[in-house]
This record gives C-alpha cells, structure tokens and sequence, in this order.
C-alpha cells in the first residue's frame, strides 16, 4: 500500500516549515527515488513561500554501484561544485536517501570512510559558528526499510508519518515542562533495571527543545538543525567529566548501518572506554566506527573529541513507541534517554567532531537531578516524568 498523496503533501508543508524558510532563500533538496514525489512537493512548497529549491535525487542502484565500481581515491576527493552549492545555499533539506537498508550494509568500510573525509568541508560549511545553514534530516518510510526492522509497514510508517505529524506546538509545550524540572541542575543521574546507570554534568549548558521548528532564536544561538520526527529535551554535558554505564537495546552502526544489538557503553571523566564496549553482535563495526572517525578527526582538529560525551537526551515523541534500531526515532521514545558520543558545538558543547553516535536506553528509566544548592530532586520515574 503506498503512501497517500494527502499524506505526502502534508509532511511536505511540515518539512518547510521546520526550516522556517524566507522568501529569496536558496534550498537543496535531496533524497532518494523511493521519495521523489515527496521531494517534488518538498520543492513546490518552498516556491511557495518565495524560497528557490533545487532537487538532488540518487537511487539505491546508483548508490551501490558507486561503492562497488568506484576506487577510494576518487571517493576520497572533495566535489568542489557542490562545496560550491551548499555555500551560496541558506537551507539544505536531505530526506532519507536509501530506500533498503540492507543495500548500504554492504558498502566497504574503506571506501565509506574515503566519503566522508572527502565531505569535510561540507561539514565545515554547514556548521561554520557564524554563517552557518539551516538544515533538515527526515525520516521516510518504506517497505523495505519495514522488513529490515522486522516490523509491518503500517507500523513504520504510523511511526515515522505519525511522529512528523506532531506539532511543534504540541512539542514545545511538552519540552517545556521538561524543561522546567531540570531549571537549574548540575548534576544528571540516570538508572533504570537494564544496567543504565551514569552521571553527567550539564551545569552552565543550555537545554535546547527540539519542537521540530527552527526559530530565529535557535538560528542565532548556532543550533541550526532539525530532524523530523522531532521530540526530545537534550543538553550538550560537559565533555571531560561523568561516568558510568549505558545499556543500549538496539543500535545502527555509525558507518556501515548494520543493527548492533545489546550494547553496553561504559564512560569515565567523559570519556567512552572504548576497550570495554560489548555487544551481542557487530561489536567490531562499532569499534571500527569509532576508531575510523578518530583517525580522521586527529588530521583535522587541534582537540581530539570523537570519544567524549556530546549529548544527554531525553526523549519525547507522543506518537513513537517502540525501538526498532532506527536511531532517527528511537531517540524520540518518551521514557528513554540517549548518550551521544562526539560534536555538540552547535547547541551549547566546545567539542568538533565527525562523529555523533546517539545511545537509547530502553524505556522506563529513573532520573533525579543535583541543583547548584545541593538538593537533589526526581525528575523521572518508571519513564513518567514526575
């Protein structure tokens, strides 16, 4: 059963309106094929608000035929055209671009790794502290995505379509409450019966509300990006302190997309212990994620930040449920947490990185905060916020 037009054209205007477009904006969109017809009412919408779209689209077939075909010193050379247009754009708007998961599990690692060291200045460019772009990463569904989660496409698209469709309001209002339990906190404690069990510090940092919306407010603090399904309140915690354990049921691997399952994730001063990382499976592809995205941020940055704390999470999206290894809205699970190694400069952290690995917890877990007056108080219990 495909997606409805009425659908598509509804979480078209979403997507344009996260990104709070002005008339005279120039806007990439891309994606995959599966998406065109989105994509295409992604662009009409922004003709509409007097903003200039161009469309980028590429297909799984292409995809796999580049990584196959295509040597890593071609891959490893920057596109310098279209360094050229993400420069001269104001916005860029990327939708998921591969259709079946299962295709990008087979890539190389090498060649992988070639890609994105050639992308760096894309990365430079989007988030430069000062001329910066507004961007937008979005989930879409599709059957074949369905059966590599193993759940029926009714489910995936119910939680991808049905968590777009909340509205920034509606989040807002719910991240503000969240937000008002943890007004003036130092110290954030979390455990639940899985394992989890950390403290990190966030006194001083910012809590950010991810409403699905970039107000200008957002864009003049530097936090200039969205991800839609949108619904979490997270902080960038200081990176060189806190420790302890997180248990992550159900993870995609950073680089190759491969579902790593049973995570434990253990961190001291801020700093993942990467020798004592376990896994059920696919335990050497998260090591080699880690390690490969270290190796390239040592010949790029003065200050080596690809193992400390980026970011404390706390997810909630009405309309997701359940944990299915897509990390784009198991993130957004009320009731979990999520720990994220890597950047965080653009809401409130001093950490540069290429790597941003978010860790979800399983659902119902306990926090209480420590406030600068010593008192410490629950925030969360059971996954309910008190």
């Amino acid at each position: 059963m495909a997606i409805s037009s009425r659908k598509v054209r509804a979480c078209a205007r979403n997507m344009v309106e996260t990104c709070n477009l002005k008339r005279g904006e120039n806007t990439i969109v891309r994606g995959g094929a599966h998406a065109q017809e989105l994509l295409e009412e992604i662009s009409l919408e922004c003709y509409r608000k007097g903003a200039l779209p161009m469309i980028i689209i590429t297909s799984d077939r292409y995809s796999k035929a580049v990584f196959d075909e295509i040597p890593s010193s071609t891959l490893a050379t920057t596109p310098k055209h279209y360094v050229g247009m993400v420069k001269s754009a104001d916005t860029l708007i990327a939708v998921e671009e591969i259709d079946d998961p299962r295709v990008a599990e087979g890539f190389p690692r090498a060649k992988l790794a070639a890609r994105q060291k050639a992308m760096l200045p894309v990365v430079d460019i989007v988030n430069h502290p000062k001329r910066g772009k507004k961007w937008l990463y979005a989930g879409w569904p599709t059957k074949a995505a369905a059966r590599r989660y193993g759940i029926p496409f009714e489910q995936y698209e119910k939680t991808v379509i049905g968590g777009i469709s909340v509205s920034p309001k509606e989040l807002m209002s719910i991240g503000k409450k969240m937000a008002a339990r943890f007004r003036g906190a130092s110290w954030v404690h979390v455990w639940d019966d899985e394992g989890t069990d950390f403290k990190v510090n966030v006194a001083g940092r910012r809590g950010n509300i991810d409403d699905g919306f970039i107000s200008a407010s957002d864009f003049n603090v530097g936090d200039r990006g969205a991800n839609l399904p949108a619904g979490e309140f997270f902080f960038a915690p200081r990176e060189t302190v806190g420790e302890g354990t997180i248990y992550c049921p159900l993870t995609q691997d950073r680089m190759s997309g491969k579902l790593v399952e049973g995570v434990r994730l253990k961190f001291r001063r801020g700093r993942l212990l990467l020798e004592e990382a376990e896994a059920r499976n696919n335990l050497d592809q998260l090591v080699a994620s880690f390690k490969e995205c270290e190796k390239i941020d040592k010949g790029k940055y003065s200050r080596v930040r690809t193992l400390n704390l980026g970011e404390l999470g706390i997810g909630f999206n009405p309309k997701i449920k359940k944990a299915i290894g897509y990390i784009l809205t198991d993130e957004k699970i009320a009731g979990t947490v999520h720990l994220a190694f890597g950047f965080n400069k653009s809401y409130g952290g001093t950490s540069e990185s290429i790597m941003h690995w978010d860790f979800v917890s399983a659902p119902g877990v306990n926090i209480e905060v420590k406030r600068r007056s010593g008192k410490i108080t629950p925030v969360m219990i059971k996954g309910r916020l008190v």
